[in-house]
């Protein structure tokens, strides 16, 4: 356990089985997180906010590197882009990567750049979301060669994460599209690549599924889900909130959609998901997740808390019964690097 003090609110039982937690650290927590140092194993910030050769928010990032390990979670990379990865930005994150010496580096199974066609020709023009990519043979193959080329610039084993998806391809005439899991399991097998497992997004994509008829029990969809992925490729856990959307009087029925907006305290069917997944993957590295409405930090401590309850009793509960726990990385996981 790192830095323990009066804020530690997980057992300091030996016998236990290990786990790493962490919080995503946002702006309005800076200077509160720096002077309490509360017990955490990791932080987690959007890499896209520290780019640049210095300035303040890179300083205290690397206040915060000396006393955690940090997590790089990106949103602009646009992996699944057929126009391809944009240098400037693979250039800032692999300097990034050097400086802070990052234990786990990530972004999304999505795209962001296109080329559209413009009074001055073709252009290359990078959208401001996280847009869904088909699950085709295609698009699987465009995602490997940009992975790839992440992964041999910053010379590291990299995560990619599930997507909340509020659209869907349809295929083309003709073509099979994958399932995602099977998508995602082939990605990793393919490149090396780790999987970065967002219980959020999986429950969201399957309450809006729902809604519109396509779906089901959704915790049974999202456990279902889990059993596909396999566990040798799972490298964190994403927890977040969620809310649902419901239209107004006099709007159309298909206004109402559920939206991950990383803005409220986890759910109560996402602690039931996140207990499957720990079963099926081990002690893996955990973070709560909120980016809008931030609480007071202490709020952000007690999931933090609740998630290392959830886990540990999980995992206690497997060896009791004879089973193993082989996949758990006791604290935090080293720094996962491609080996030359």
């Amino acid at each position: 356990m790192l830095n323990p003090s009066a804020d530690d609110t997980a057992s300091q039982g030996t016998a236990q089985p290990a786990i790493a937690v962490g919080i995503g650290w946002r702006h309005p927590h800076y200077a509160e997180l720096l002077a309490r140092l509360p017990a955490l194993d990791f932080l987690e910030v959007h890499s896209e906010n520290f780019f640049g050769a210095g300035g303040a928010a890179l300083a205290v990032l690397e206040q915060g590197r000396c006393h955690y390990p940090v997590s790089l979670h990106g949103v602009g990379l646009s992996l699944g882009s057929a126009a391809g990865l944009d240098p400037w930005h693979l250039d800032q994150l692999a300097q990034l990567v050097q400086r802070i010496d990052p234990v786990r580096v990530s972004d999304h199974a999505s795209f962001a750049r296109g080329r559209w066609p413009g009074a001055m020709g073709e252009q290359t023009i990078h959208a401001a979301d996280l847009l869904p990519i088909p699950f085709s043979t295609e698009a699987l193959n465009t995602l490997c060669a940009n992975v790839q080329q992440v992964q041999d610039r910053l010379q590291r084993r990299f995560m990619v994460e599930n997507l909340s998806a509020y659209l869907r391809w349809l295929p083309q005439p003709d073509e099979a599209l994958w399932s995602e899991t099977d998508f995602l399991n082939t990605l990793a097998a393919r490149t090396g690549c780790a999987l970065l497992v967002d219980v959020n997004n999986i429950y969201v994509n399957a309450l809006n599924a729902r809604i519109h008829g396509a779906l089901g029990d959704p915790l049974q969809h999202c456990m279902a889900w889990l059993a596909q992925i396999a566990p040798q490729h799972v490298s964190e856990i994403h927890l977040a909130g969620h809310c649902h959307v419901r239209p107004q009087p006099g709007e159309d029925a298909l206004a109402e959609i559920v939206v991950d907006d990383h803005g409220s305290r986890v759910c109560a069917e996402v602690w039931q998901i996140y207990r499957h997944a720990i079963s099926r993957f081990g002690a893996v590295p955990t973070l709560i997740e909120w980016d809008t409405d931030l609480p007071a930090l202490d709020v952000l401590l007690d999931e933090t808390r609740l998630a290392r309850q959830e886990a540990t009793a999980c995992l206690r509960s497997q060896l009791a019964a004879g089973g193993s726990t082989a996949t758990a990385m006791p604290g935090v996981a080293p720094p996962d690097r491609v080996l030359a």
